[in-house]
Formats: structure tokens, sequence, C-alpha cells
């Protein structure tokens, strides 16, 4: 029995990890006023570029490196369209996930199914992963796990304590009140549409170097919308992205492991999805208004610079 929930755990922090890396990175951009909805587009992209460089190039460092430049360049356009043509958030978002999608599937069709010859390492840590039963859950897993909680620790020490996480929630918070304080507010807020797409770019890359070591279309399988009521979930703050895509991570998980049971698979694979709803319909039911949530004041609402 302790056997089986030790593996419990510990595949859900690895289940976990794309969906934290990729909350961390809608928590940036949000917190700067801009909502993107173009996260499953994103991974997408950053699941086949990081693939297809690791498998040409060998390394998959330089595979998640590619992946979090290339997405960065990607919601650029969105960054473009939302900032500088002041167009409508939510519409450029679905456009960028259709592109995404569209482009991961025309760039990975040589790659379907080929196994990645190097994917990317576990980190063994000496002492620590040998502790009996939290060593194995907290300390035998590889550099993306590792590289997810520390982003995650920067990121919530950036926004509590300093001068650029400041700058960040004052830009979503009161971006007139920001620029009346000399801020850059569009380049804070590019800052962050990059900052974003780049961390979702890696999180994409993660599925397909690390945690399958392969390429398929579909191997989102909808995470990029999961991260969207994730950040919802964890009221844009870093702490709350821990607890939301460990607790999703268990249900992908948990997924797999009833199907044993005989249950059936189409029910199954609803399950993910059908917790994102619930998580809505609960923060519908005991949040009253988006600022009783904590979201940022502008939240998808366009900035006109110098405009009083």
């Amino acid at each position: 029995m302790l056997d089986i929930i030790v593996s419990v755990l510990t595949r859900t922090i690895v289940a976990g990890t794309p969906l934290l890396l990729a909350t961390l990175g809608e928590i940036i951009t949000e917190r700067a006023g801009i909502i993107n909805l173009g996260m499953e587009g994103l991974m997408s992209t950053g699941a086949v570029t990081g693939f297809i460089v690791s498998y040409i190039s060998g390394s998959p460092w330089l595979g998640m490196l590619a992946a979090i430049l290339v997405c960065a360049l990607l919601s650029a356009i969105h960054g473009f369209v939302c900032i500088s043509l002041r167009s409508n958030q939510v519409v450029s978002g679905l456009a960028l996930t259709m592109l995404g999608i569209g482009i991961s599937g025309l760039w990975g069709k040589p790659y379907i199914g080929l196994p990645l010859p190097n994917r990317m390492g576990h980190l063994n840590i000496k002492g620590l992963s040998e502790i009996p039963v939290l060593g194995r859950i907290l300390f035998s897993h590889g550099w993306y796990v590792y590289l997810s909680v520390l982003l995650g620790i920067v990121l919530w020490f950036i926004l509590r304590h300093t001068s650029l996480g400041i700058t960040l929630r004052s830009v979503g918070e009161n971006p007139k009140a920001a620029e009346s304080q000399g801020i850059a507010v569009n380049r804070v807020k590019y800052y962050a549409v990059l900052a974003g797409g780049g961390l979702a770019g890696m999180a994409g890359s993660f599925l397909s170097t690390a945690y399958s070591g392969s390429w398929n279309e579909g191997i989102t399988a909808g995470r990029g919308w999961i991260v969207i009521a994730l950040t919802i979930f964890a009221l844009w703050q870093p702490g709350g992205a821990f607890l939301g895509a460990y607790l999703f991570g268990g249900i992908f998980v948990l997924q797999y492991m009833l199907q044993p049971l005989g249950i059936s698979p189409n029910i199954l694979s609803m399950l993910p999805y059908l917790s994102t709803l619930l998580v809505l319909l609960l923060f519908g039911l005991t949040a009253s208004g988006k600022r009783k949530m904590n979201a940022p004041a502008t939240l998808g609402e366009p900035y006109v610079r110098g405009e009083r």
C-alpha cells in the first residue's frame, strides 16, 4: 500500500510540472493585465520545437531553450495585437491557439512516433534521494521538476519582495498611476507576455523531451486550457499555482490508475476537464467580482498611453 501511495505522489509531481510552468507564465502575463488564451497553442508549439531540436542536436537542453525562444517570439504576436493595436485579447488568444496547433502539426508531421535518442535526465540527489519514502517522492525527479519549483519560488519572491514585482503588479492594477511614476507600461506588458510565452514553451518541451520522449499531435491533451482555470484557482499567486498544478497532476494520474477497474475510458478522459469546470463553478459561486478574487483590476482591458 505504501508503495502505491509513494508511486502516486511521485507521478503526481511529474504530471503537475507542465501545468505549474505554464500557470506561472500565465500569472506573469495576467498580472500585467493581459489575458492569453493561447496557452494550448504555445505549449503545443513548444513541444514540437523542443522535440525537433533535441532530436537533431542530441541535446534536450538545446531543445528546451529553442522551445522557450520560439514560443516567446510567437507570443509577441499576441502582445502586438493586444498592446500595440489594442484589439480584443480573447479573440487574439484563441487565434494564437489555432496558429500554434497548426504550426505544431505542420512541423511535427515528419517526426510523429519517433523516439527521442536522448531524453532529459533525472537528477538523483545523493543522500536525499535515499531517504525512505520522501527521498523517492521529492528528490528523484528530472531537471524540469526542480527548475519549475525554483522558478515558482523566484516568481513568488519577485512579486512579493522586489521593485520589479511592484512594477508588474502596478501595471496590471493601475497603469495610469504607473505611467505617472515614469514606468513604461507597454514595455512591461510586452516583457510579461514574452515571459509567459517562454514558460508555456518550456512546459511544452517537457512533455516531448522528458515526459513522453516522443512527439505526437495532441500531446498537450488540453493542458493549456486547464492552465487558464488554474490561474484563477491560484488567485494569480505562485503559491496557489503549486497547489493547483499538483492537484490537477494527481487527477491526470488518477485517470490512468482507474483504467484497470473497468471504468469507461471516455469517462476517465473527461476527469481533468470536469474538474476544471467544477473549479470554475465553485469560484463563481463563492466569489463575486474579479476584485474579490484578487484578479488584476485592468485584466483584459486595453491601455491607451497618456489617456486620462
